[in-house]
């Protein structure tokens, strides 16, 4: 015996799974037999139990969930419970007219127990008891059931696209992981989905109420028919058999329906996803010593009325009473939340309001969340993971993550780019709309809105899909809101390269390549070259837009010059030389012949003795306003002919002259003539001279 119970144990743990899977399949196989196969008395009380049973586990499992999404299938059990009823229902009716003549226990125990033991035999009483149970679950919870999950399936709906977008955001952030927010993002798409299949799901519970009315009266009237003709039985006598039978049939059906409606209202009604129905009911109703004194005073008052029922309400009004007196004389659980409540309910400032700034960040016009918003087809996000991989492919680092939100304070198409709190750069996008930028020369007009490129400050016009085709055909470069946005973002993390990197980014450059090239990182950084200098270089080198994806060139550079100097300014500029072939490549491309700007002899002398003297630099400022706006006429003229604005300086004064020029002509590169390569030649272009020529 203990054999075989242990071989019939191992089989069912081996076939658990393929088990589990089979159920729904058998239990519709089994409610199809019941419909159509005739089930001896003996078999429907099986039945019969089983669906008590299992409504008593759905609303078990109803009331001890934490939240909806725990107990997910329950629409699909609604729908299972529901047609076991009804199967149960046409079951028992074949049975009830059938053997309904030979007595009370035609039907199975079960029916006999509810007619007999729950209504006492009356058939009266049990018409009225399952007319109450009707109006209680068809009007009270079945309605308020339907209601609530109508209502929750709208908002979960409306509320899905903001979780989604705070989901990216908080992708975008660095706050959680690209698994975190696809485990999150599928939560927010299966919460929308359980609350619009619960919505459709409490159909079914309305229909089985209806359908048990109808079952109930075609039950009597086809009973007392088939009794009085069929079987001879008197008026009388026919409505005690069929007619107790048909209520106690319907009783049986009635009762587990009602608990399954009662789940139902419990799943769709749940908030909060902290603690169980229970908890919840009871931590939020009887935590009050107030609520439950006064209570046990009113319910004192009512009990020494003349006429009412004394010891009921006075031993009510005692227990609860009690329960305030122990709530209220219960000790703190610690000292430290009598120090900390004081000072939250007080309004009192805590280091938790000191919210940390935005590294970098993109703030959005209410009508621009939509292009964050997948479900509108809004692609910014994936466009900003685009330009945040361009910048660290180019650059040679990871930049921050770019904080994505909203900013009611702005226009409605507006944005705003943040840096570290500070605004550096700020435009207006129309999403739906095209940007046609005109790259310079072209006179064909367009319909639509004037404006400026906000990256790069070319003439450009807000046009609407009508005019893309022409606008592309007549030479304009037309590209939609996302990109010009993204485009935007592009440019100034370009510019602002240098404010980019902050510690933790050269920590993590450190790191990165020490992977690569663990002992040339061991050896110079930071034995020979501190965090701090070496960050200091890095930022030197990009203010004046030099990529450092070839760290190990730099690293080898300083490991080759941080014997015989510190100074942060000298080791970019020997850095710079060792880097020299691909600034050129940077600025020129693959071209061998270099169209430099250069200073006119005269200048220059003058440059070297007021910028390259030991004392310090001291330039006239006459002669720096001149240099500067010279140079930045030169450079656009330049730029336009489609020819890299460089200038081409002595070696000494090269760092003096890029600061000088940097602030009217950012994109004007200074070369000195140490880091042309020499395997390059260079092509004199436009001169600077100290006087209008």
């Amino acid at each position: 015996m203990n054999e075989n119970f242990g071989i019939l144990k191992r089989w069912f743990g081996t076939n658990a799974l393929a088990m589990q899977g089979a159920a729904a399949p058998v239990l519709v196989v089994a409610i199809l037999a019941l419909m159509v196969l005739p089930l001896p008395p003996m078999i429907l009380d099986v039945f019969f139990t089983l669906n008590i049973s299992i409504a008593l586990m759905v609303m078990m499992v109803a009331a001890y969930m934490i939240r909806p999404l725990d107990f997910a299938a329950f629409p699909a059990v609604l729908l299972l419970t529901t047609l076991m009823r009804l199967s149960l229902n046409v079951a028992s009716t074949r049975v009830v007219l059938l053997e309904g003549h030979t007595g009370p226990g035609a039907a199975g125990a079960v029916i006999e127990a509810f007619g007999h033991f729950l209504i006492g035999g009356n058939f009266a009483v049990g018409l009225i008891v399952f007319s109450i149970l009707v109006v209680i679950n068809f009007v009270v919870v079945t309605k308020g059931a339907e209601r609530i999950a109508e209502v929750s399936a709208r908002f979960a709906l409306d509320a899905m696209p903001g979780k989604q977008m705070a989901v990216d955001a908080d992708l975008n952030a660095g706050t959680i992981d690209e698994k975190e927010a696809k485990r999150r993002r599928a939560e927010v798409a299966e919460e929308a989905d359980f609350f619009g299949s619960m919505d459709g799901a409490s159909k079914f519970v309305r229909g089985d109420a209806v359908a048990g009315i109808l079952i109930l009266l075609i039950n009597i009237a086809g009973g007392f028919t088939i009794g009085v003709l069929q079987h001879g039985l008197s008026a009388g006598a026919a409505a005690d058999t069929y007619v107790l039978l048909a209520v106690g049939d319907a009783l049986v059906a009635q009762i587990p329906g009602l608990l399954i409606s009662v789940a139902a209202a419990m799943v769709v009604s749940r908030v909060g996803k902290d603690h169980d129905l229970g908890r919840q009911i009871v931590q939020q109703m009887f935590v009050s010593p107030r609520v439950l004194g006064i209570t046990a005073a009113i319910m004192g008052v009512l009990g020494i009325i003349p006429g009412m029922p004394h010891l009921v309400f006075i031993g009510i009004a005692i227990v609860l009473g009690y329960a305030a007196w122990v709530l209220a004389n219960r000790p703190e659980p610690s000292t430290d939340v009598d120090t900390t409540a004081p000072a939250a309910s007080d309004g009192e400032a805590t280091w938790d309001d000191l919210q940390p700034v935005d590294q970098l960040g993109l703030e959005l016009g209410y009508r621009l969340i939509a292009l964050v918003d997948k479900n509108r087809q809004g692609d910014l996000l994936t466009r900003i993971k685009a330009v945040r991989r361009k910048f660290a492919q180019e650059v040679g680092f990871l930049p921050p993550p770019v904080h994505v939100r909203d900013n009611l304070e702005l226009k409605p198409s507006g944005y705003r780019i943040t840096l570290r709190g500070v605004i550096v750069g700020e435009a207006e996008a129309f999403p739906g709309m095209h940007l046609a930028i005109n790259p310079g020369g072209i006179t064909t007009p367009l319909i639509g809105t004037p404006t400026i490129d906000p990256a790069f400050g070319l003439p450009a016009h807000w046009i609407d899909d009508r005019q893309k085709e022409a606008a592309q055909m007549a030479g304009f470069t037309v590209v939609d809101s996302e990109t010009v946005m993204a485009t935007h973002l592009s440019h100034l993390m370009q510019v602002q390269a240098s404010k980019l990197l902050s510690r933790i980014e050269t920590q993590q450059l450190v790191e990165h390549v020490s992977k690569q090239a663990p002992k040339l990182i061991e050896e110079v950084v930071p034995k020979m070259v501190s965090i701090a200098i070496f960050q200091k270089v890095l930022q030197l080198l990009l203010d004046e837009s030099v990529h450092i994806r070839d760290i190990r060139t730099i690293v080898e550079s300083l490991a080759e010059h941080a014997g015989s100097t510190t100074d942060p300014a000298e080791l970019a500029k020997r850095i710079r030389i060792a880097l020299s072939p691909a600034i050129v490549q940077q600025i020129y491309g693959s071209s061998r012949e270099l169209s430099v700007i250069a200073i006119d002899p005269g200048l220059e002398r003058l440059l070297m003795q007021a910028l390259g003297s030991a004392s310090g630099p001291a330039l006239d400022p006459g002669v720096a306003e001149m240099l500067t706006r010279t140079a930045a006429e030169v450079a656009l003229k330049q730029e336009e002919i489609g020819v890299p604005a460089c200038l081409l300086v002595p070696d000494q004064i090269r760092s003096a002259i890029a600061r000088l020029v940097r602030r009217v002509a950012p994109r004007l590169q200074v070369l000195a003539h140490s880091e042309i390569p020499e395997t390059h030649t260079i092509r004199i272009g436009p001169i600077l001279r100290g006087s209008p020529s």
